[in-house]
């Protein structure tokens, strides 16, 4: 006896976006553990800003556009 379970499939990438209101003033794709971190990051930078972190489906129409994170080497530094 085989059992059908429908399974979630688990998100690849996630995109991490930092807003201005309603404006996207960074947007960077990573691993779900090093967006995780990233966005973690940025929270305390920005404190002031609303920060993101959501699924990227494959079929996603802007992903070209999004780029990958920076060097975490420069997730402290200051403005």
């Amino acid at each position: 006896m085989v059992l059908n379970r429908s399974v979630r499939p688990v998100a690849l990438t996630r995109c991490v976006r930092i807003w201005f209101g309603s404006h996207v003033v960074a947007e960077y794709e990573a691993a779900p553990q090093l967006a995780a971190r990233y966005e973690d990051a940025m929270r305390r930078r920005f404190a002031g800003l609303r920060v993101t972190n959501e699924e990227i489906a494959g079929d996603h129409a802007a992903r070209d556009t999004i780029q990958p994170l920076p060097s975490e080497r420069l997730w402290e530094l200051t403005p």
